[in-house]
């Protein structure tokens, strides 16, 4: 039996568990949570901080001396950097130590595309004793001799899951986004860069013996500026071949110029007005349920084992017997081929969706209607949504109230059902709760303007005015739906894919029984947050 130690036991990582388990190797797992959900999965578990890098050395020694260790492995985590330590240290296989930090830190990262001539945003560095160097003027930020026009994108150099990231729209937001991007940092440092304009997609890929496979592709659907939040992706990406070749051979030479050789990448990335442009790459297989979820039920390929038997020293069986040969095309630039490129396509659809919620203290969470679509094949939701426990409209990937994924044959369908699933779950809220309606009435931060956004639009004065009476009790509110709302909005679609006529019938079905309400409160209401403000207004009647 071999014996590997995993990174990480929480959701991202199970995948990681139980394909070792499948292949027959014996979990040592860590994590600081000693009630992290994969734990019970674990043959081993230790309690040691996925921070604490001497201390998973002294382990693996550990484990390495009294019954042997094959791999070192994570998924999912900021910790593949630690994977490549230990590795390195042991003489396991693995990205070297280097590489691992070139793909950790961003700006190590952007440094090794620029000396490469990969192409990539512009960059400074910044942590809080240099932004005292930054000028600051009305179109951009200049420092040492560089200047950087609006919009741009400020980010901690070593942390993922869009924490302490956003766009910098005006010489307004600098200072407050700034300094969350370097709280968020656990070196202190943060990294401001330019703004790319252009759809982005992520892509895994493993790297294995010279050769470069990706392993999913998809469209990542992203929204809510300032924040980059991801609502969903959607695999496998359409689009031409012209750029679906770029787009890979860009990546490749990025994982290249990181210095990338044995083990896992993953790209966020865009197609530009100039062609196909880096975001990030790390040196580890993506977390977002892409890795360990969507592309392995769109490709019947789990990529998880594969990655496992690489960092085991085995062949990837799956990887070589399938895989087919991706052409070369580094667009407009004047770059080599880095390594051999190939892709295991998928052969279905599918699609991940978030739902999401507005500001307040969870009172119940339940599905309107239960659901039986086979496309639906998860519901996730978020541990950290809980009963009594605050939510908050996401400022980052992190804070979204959880996911559902669907699988089709049918892209249509596959799409369709995800955001129905998505759109009938529902978290009620406790009522007259002071967050919820700052919300309500639009409050935003001064560095925040238009978010959180409404569900629909603001109705403006003239609007509200046309809005008069009360809803009766009792009465269905579907068939009170103001006219000039569903002529100029009813085409609309909010964050949780429910349109204004389907917000209506589910509040019809949740609160039958509802007091009288003013007719002006509630529409403006559940026009600003769609079906959760409506209840909530509601639940708040006196």
């Amino acid at each position: 039996m071999k014996n590997i130690l995993i990174l990480g036991a929480g959701l991202m990582q199970k995948p990681a568990i139980l394909s070792a388990r499948e292949l027959g190797y014996k979990t040592y797992v860590i994590d600081a949570d000693p009630k992290a959900v994969a734990v019970p999965l674990a043959d081993e578990f230790c309690k040691i901080d996925l921070k604490a890098r001497e201390e998973i050395l002294a382990y693996a020694e550990k484990l390495k001396n009294t019954v042997g260790l094959s791999a070192v492995f994570t998924a999912g985590t900021d910790f593949s950097a630690s994977v490549s330590y230990v590795c390195e240290k042991l003489g396991l296989a693995s990205h070297s130590f280097e590489a691992a930090q070139n793909a950790s830190i961003k700006t190590r990262m952007r440094e090794c595309f620029s000396k490469a001539s990969v192409p990539s945003p512009d960059f400074f560095n910044i942590n809080s004793d240099s932004k005292k160097d930054l000028q600051l003027f009305d179109d951009g930020i200049s420092y040492k001799e560089k200047k950087l026009l609006f919009p741009l994108v400020v980010k901690p150099v070593d942390n993922m899951g869009a924490r302490g990231c956003r766009m910098i729209r005006s010489k307004g937001e600098f200072e407050s986004s700034l300094s969350a991007a370097i709280k968020a940092s656990r070196s202190g440092n943060a990294i401001l860069e330019e703004y790319m304009e252009g759809e982005e997609y992520s892509i895994d890929a493993l790297v294995y013996n010279g050769t470069f496979t990706v392993t999913g592709f998809a469209v990542r659907h992203i929204k809510y500026p300032p924040y980059f939040i991801e609502v969903g992706h959607t695999m496998p990406a359409v689009l031409s071949n012209e750029v679906h070749d770029e787009l890979i051979s860009i990546f490749a030479c990025g994982a290249k110029a990181l210095g990338l050789t044995c083990g896992a990448a993953k790209a966020d990335i865009k197609f530009t007005k100039n062609g196909a442009m880096i975001g990030e790459i790390a040196g580890r297989l993506s977390g977002g349920y892409m890795s360990g979820w969507t592309y392995p039920y769109a490709s019947d390929l789990n990529l998880t084992k594969e990655a496992l038997l690489i960092a085991a020293g085995e062949e990837p069986a799956d990887i070589l017997s399938r895989r087919k040969t991706v052409d070369f095309n580094a667009g407009k630039t004047k770059l080599t081929k880095p390594y051999e490129l190939f892709e295991i396509p998928c052969t279905r659809t599918s699609a991940e969706r978030a739902w999401i919620s507005i500001p307040g203290k969870v009172q119940y969470i339940e599905e309107i209607k239960e659901y039986t679509d086979q496309a639906v094949r998860d519901i996730l939701p978020r541990a950290t949504v809980s009963l009594g426990g605050s939510v908050d409209f996401p400022r980052n990937n992190v804070e979204k109230c959880g996911n559902v994924i669907a699988v089709s044959h049918s892209r249509d369908i596959a799409i369709s059902a995800s955001e129905d699933a998505a759109s009938n779950v529902f978290i009620t809220l406790e009522p007259d709760n002071a967050e919820t309606e700052n919300f309500l009435n639009g409050t935003c931060l001064p560095d925040e303007e238009g978010f959180p956004p409404s569900a629909f639009a603001k109705l403006s004065e003239d609007e509200l005015a046309e809005i008069t009476g009360q809803i009766p009790e009792k009465q269905s509110v579907k068939s009170l739906i103001p006219a000039f709302l569903l002529e100029k909005y009813g085409a609309l679609i909010d964050w949780n894919y429910n349109t204004i006529s389907q917000t209506a019938e589910k509040f019809d079905i949740l609160r039958k029984k509802h007091p009288a309400i003013e007719a002006r409160k509630f529409w403006s209401a559940l026009m600003r947050g769609g079906l959760q403000a409506a209840v909530y207004v509601s639940d708040s009647q006196k």
